[in-house]
């Protein structure tokens, strides 16, 4: 792998494969008694989070005990940024007590990538503004060939809010580049403009989308992006986007459900079918912690092969 992970862009379909391969690994330590190994120890891992977060920032710390590193979660809410302290200031005292790699998440678009290019660190995106959450994109990816035993040839679905998810944009760069047939469907002032460009088709008929859909990936209303109405109501966007047990009956009978999460149930999903035979989001949130060790697994792995060179 390089360096970094920032974006699922940087990646081959090969090192993407590698990645789940290795995931698979992994899930089977978070099986035993004892679930840790020594394969990071004596590595240091910085969880740099500015923004809220409960799944990927515990997942992020788990898979980095499991692996043996040591790690430091910097409360932002705690630190010099509330003095007025930059990004790149920040990022560069982290880096001058010379940690192994930096895990984080920003509101701001491309904040990793300014990270990859000041620190020696390596790098990973736990999620950038409205651009970018691949390791997200992987687990999704990752849970779906453990139901399906394949990506290629799928009809994936996704709903909802288009525009402001950092975990479409991921999620439709993986999928279609492994060879999947990805809809995205949602309110028209939900989609935004030229996403056909990365081969999807747009549909703004959720009972059209999801006919014989073998995966139906719901994303979250995020409210918190939101500047003017998109929608008339929460009410009215349920009624009409929102994925009920009568809309999942028009997918294939295997379908599964996913969602990123945090769910807002009874807008994006009914808690029916949150809760039901077909959903697999918390599989999603145990498979997250296998493929985050996977990554630092690996990104570990190039800092020896470097060495070695």
């Amino acid at each position: 792998m390089k360096k970094d992970l920032l974006g699922i862009a940087d990646l081959s379909p090969e090192e993407i494969y590698r990645i789940l391969d290795t995931a698979e690994a992994m899930r089977e330590i978070g099986e035993r008694e004892i679930k840790k190994v020594p394969t990071l120890r004596g590595k240091t891992i910085v969880n740099l989070f500015y923004e809220p977060s409960t799944r990927t920032r515990t997942s992020f710390e788990i898979a980095e005990k499991r692996l043996s590193a040591d790690t430091l979660n910097v409360a932002v809410a705690a630190s010099s940024v509330l003095k007025g302290e930059t990004l790149a200031d920040t990022a560069m005292n982290i880096e001058a007590m010379a940690p192994d790699m930096i895990v984080i998440r920003h509101a701001s678009s491309g904040a990793s990538h300014l990270l990859s290019r000041i620190c020696k660190s390596r790098i990973i995106n736990a999620g950038d503004g409205m651009h970018e959450h691949p390791t997200q994109a992987l687990l999704d990816a990752f849970t779906i060939r453990q139901h399906k035993k394949r990506i290629e040839g799928l009809k994936v679905v996704i709903v909802g809010d288009l525009l402001h998810s950092r975990v479409l944009r991921s999620n439709v760069l993986l999928l279609t580049m492994l060879g999947a047939d990805v809809w995205v469907t949602g309110p028209p002032t939900l989609i935004p403009r030229g996403i056909e460009r990365l081969g999807v088709k747009i549909s703004t008929a959720v009972d059209e989308a999801v006919r014989d859909a073998d995966v139906i990936m719901m994303l979250r209303i995020q409210q918190e992006r939101m500047q003017g109405a998109f929608f008339p109501s929460l009410r009215e966007y349920f009624n009409v986007f929102g994925m009920t047990a009568a809309r999942v009956k028009r997918a294939k009978q295997d379908v599964i459900i996913m969602h990123p999460g945090p769910m807002n149930r009874g807008v994006e999903i009914a808690s029916e079918v949150a809760d039901g035979p077909y959903s697999v989001i918390l599989e999603q949130v145990a498979n997250g912690v296998a493929v985050r060790m996977a990554v630092l697994y690996l990104l570990a792995g190039g800092v020896e092969d470097e060495a070695a060179a």
